[in-house]
């Protein structure tokens, strides 16, 4: 069973995030992050930081994203390029050299996936992923349907997905049909996932993934295939939970020593 935390807000999720964030790169300088996009992640970007104003040194940390849309310029500012550099990067000051984001540019695009497959495996693997919830249930961009053993490669956005970003864009039209994201089986090799959800338009697939079936058409649902996976949440993405009396009890309850 994954972890759920519920917190009173996406700030508190992001800062005890950051906190455990904070402690990985302190006994581990050159750690290994895996960085998402979307507005589910930015407290916890915020938070770091913070804690990088504060002295804590991300120079020699590796960063890898999820996901990148298909033939969108990388100097466009709603390319995932453009926002790891902005909301993560830039923030905690990163080594531009250590951020990595899949290459969706269409000169080459049959081999971007194996690529970035295989810059992935020289970094020894990701120490800690984080992840956001997508209404239809998809992480990284693996839409339902997605296999479980899928590995990085170029994926078709459903029309919902594309609805649901077109907000960070001038018009439905400008959102990419394509996309290339790390696949399940990518995410799932990380060591630690942490996935965020927030506001109650992410309750229903949120219950989904953490308590309903394992099945590719709720691709959220791999979280429960890994051994070390938190789920931190506020009130209205966890309404729809069926244990959520046991996640508020065991919150409550939850030695400070174990982190997150």
């Amino acid at each position: 069973m994954a972890e759920v935390i519920l917190v009173d807000s996406k700030e508190a999720a992001g800062e005890l995030v950051a906190d455990h964030i904070a402690g990985l790169v302190t006994a581990n300088p050159e750690a290994v992050l895996g960085v998402a996009t979307g507005s589910t992640p930015l407290p916890v970007y915020e938070a770091l930081g913070a804690r990088a104003d504060a002295g804590l040194d991300f120079s020699r940390v590796s960063a890898y994203a999820l996901d990148e849309y298909v033939g969108l310029p990388v100097e466009h500012p709603e390319s995932y390029r453009s926002v790891i550099t902005k909301e993560f990067q830039e923030r905690v000051g990163a080594n531009p050299a250590l951020v990595h984001v899949p290459d969706g540019s269409l000169d080459g695009i049959e081999t971007a996936g194996e690529r970035y497959e295989a810059l992935l495996a020289s970094s020894g693997g990701v120490d800690l992923q984080l992840l956001g919830l997508g209404t239809t249930g998809h992480i990284g961009f693996n839409e339902p349907g997605s296999s479980f053993g899928s590995l990085t490669r170029v994926k078709t956005l459903t029309e919902q997905t594309r609805l649901d970003n077109a907000r960070f864009f001038d018009s439905l039209d400008e959102v990419p049909i394509h996309c290339v994201t790390q696949g399940l089986g990518t995410i799932l090799r990380a060591r630690h996932l942490v996935l965020l959800a927030f506001g109650e338009g992410k309750a229903e697939a949120l219950a989904a993934s953490v308590e309903g079936a394992v099945s590719s058409s709720m691709p959220g649902s791999a979280i429960q295939l890994h051994p070390h996976v938190t789920v931190l949440v506020d009130e209205a993405a966890a309404s729809g939970l069926k244990n959520l009396d046991y996640y508020r009890w065991a919150t409550a309850h939850k030695p400070q020593w174990q982190g997150i």
